[in-house]
């Protein structure tokens, strides 16, 4: 009998896409256009239905979800945080927020410079802001998405952290 016959291909299968959806989702939680929370979710859930005896609770499922939605919500508020910190007005905070949505559609460069064009045009325009406050407000956009940033891969690695928790000990 060969060494291949005896491999648990499924265990290692299913356990390499898991770790594959992990790396993936943490690599997502600071690269834009990656859903970072929502792979390493996925790694948990698709993991658990390949392996239910090692997979994780309902329970820690409806966490994981909950993180997920935390992550989001941290991201989208973030630069909006920032703005309003550094100075900003709640237009300035208004224009981040579109900025962000519209940018959506632009890709890469849509998803950092349009909250950045959206915070600062909004100040201007509507706010009736001088160019220093403004520019103050802005940089506060960049503050604040880069603290986002970090709370994000924050929550990321205790999303993987709770997937080994539950998967390997509970």
């Amino acid at each position: 009998m060969s060494i291949l016959a005896t491999i648990d291909w499924a265990f290692w299968g299913t356990w390499s896409l898991t770790v594959f959806l992990l790396v993936g989702g943490m690599i997502g939680t600071v690269v834009p256009l990656l859903p970072g929370p929502v792979l390493i979710f996925i790694a948990g859930v698709v993991h658990t239905f390949l392996r239910p005896e090692s997979g994780m609770s309902w329970w820690a499922i409806a966490i994981q979800a909950l993180l997920v939605a935390v992550a989001y919500g941290v991201d989208i508020m973030s630069g909006a945080m920032g703005t309003k910190w550094f100075g900003g007005s709640k237009w300035g905070v208004f224009g981040v927020l579109l900025g962000g949505i519209v940018g959506l559609f632009f890709g890469l460069p849509g998803l950092i410079l349009g909250p950045l064009i959206g915070g600062f045009g909004f100040e201007m325009l509507f706010a009736k802001k001088k160019m220093s406050p403004a520019v103050k407000a802005t940089w506060g956009t960049v503050v604040g998405t880069g603290v986002g940033m970090v709370a994000r891969l924050c929550i990321g690695l205790v999303m993987v952290a709770w997937f080994f928790v539950n998967a390997l000990w509970l």
